[in-house]
This record gives C-alpha cells, sequence and structure tokens, in this order.
C-alpha cells in the first residue's frame, strides 16, 4: 500500500471515530460566542486534509497531525473575527448607551457612539461575543446557549460583567473629560 492511500485511510478513520471529540474540543476553544460552528472548522480541515493527503509523507502520530491542523484553523478564525462590523450599527449602539444609562452634557450622541463602540472592542472576547450576540446580533440566551453548550445563566451572567465593565469605562471616560 502506497502513502497516499495509507494516508486517506488512517484519516478516514481518524475522523468517522473521533468526530464527536473533535467538536468537543473546538467547542471547548470557542465556545463563548454564537457565530462560530465547531462542525464547519471540522469540515474545512478535513477537505484540507484530504485534499493533500498525497503530499504529506507517511503520517504517524494521526491524532496530533488533525489536532495541530484544528487547533490553527481556530486561531485563523480567531484572528479573522470581524466583531467591528456588528457594533457599526447605530441604533444598537444608542439601544445599548441607554441600558448603561449614560445620558451626560458632556458628551454628545455622536461622541457616545464612538467611546461605547471603542469599549466594547476593547472588552475580553468572552464578554465582547456575548454583547454582540445579544445586544447586536439579536440571539436569546436559549438560543447561545443550545449552539454553544454554555449555560444560560453563565451567559446571562457574562453580560452582565460585561456591561458592568462597559459601565465602568464609560464613567471614567466621562470623568477624566470633565477635568
Amino acid at each position: 500500500m502506497n502513502s497516499e492511500s495509507e494516508n486517506s485511510k488512517k484519516l478516514q478513520d481518524f475522523f468517522s471515530k473521533e468526530y464527536q471529540s473533535l467538536k468537543i474540543y473546538i467547542n471547548t476553544r470557542i465556545s463563548d460566542t454564537a457565530n462560530r460552528d465547531a462542525e464547519d472548522i471540522i469540515q474545512d480541515v478535513a477537505l484540507k486534509l484530504f485534499s493533500g493527503a498525497d503530499r504529506y509523507a507517511p503520517i504517524h502520530n494521526v491524532a496530533g497531525f488533525v489536532y495541530r491542523s484544528i487547533k490553527n484553523k481556530i486561531i485563523d478564525v480567531l484572528r479573522t473575527s470581524k466583531s467591528s462590523s456588528y457594533i457599526d450599527n447605530d441604533e444598537r449602539l444608542i439601544e445599548l448607551a441607554e441600558v448603561l444609562q449614560q445620558t451626560s452634557e458632556y458628551y454628545t450622541s455622536d461622541a457616545m457612539i464612538s467611546l461605547l463602540k471603542t469599549c466594547i472592542e476593547q472588552l475580553k472576547p468572552a464578554y465582547r461575543d456575548i454583547i454582540i450576540a445579544v445586544d447586536f446580533e439579536g440571539y436569546s440566551y436559549k438560543e447561545i446557549s443550545n449552539e454553544t453548550g454554555i449555560p444560560e445563566g453563565t451567559l446571562m451572567s457574562r453580560r452582565h460583567r460585561a456591561i458592568g465593565i462597559l459601565y465602568k469605562k464609560i464613567e471614567l471616560n466621562i470623568n477624566s473629560y470633565k477635568y
């Protein structure tokens, strides 16, 4: 048997046996968002590996090879995430500013929108993603929970903490503007 068909067979056996484990692995790495799908990542990686199986030297550690490929794909997905495009919706930003109860004589609505965008982009990914998913994309906690496997209570807590952080950041900016 030549190395091409050996590699393909090894990959096929591995993906058929370990598919659920791969999904769990991916979900533990990117479970903090609603717009990424573990199955899509697995399919992308599998397609790339199968299409290039004949170019690789014989694969001895299939699990390591596949998991390293998946880890690299996850990094690519996280790097190319375009979270800022969701926060360009000024109506949603104004609604979020109202949630934060930030009506200040020191900021015009344009300045508040700009400040809020900046503050959202500075949040940790888990906090930024829950704000984007709930406040900009319109997902319910239940939908996010079903998609990611994260309990609804955890998602609510993350959003609550994210709102608190945003409130503090905005308050600091307003106070520094006064002086």
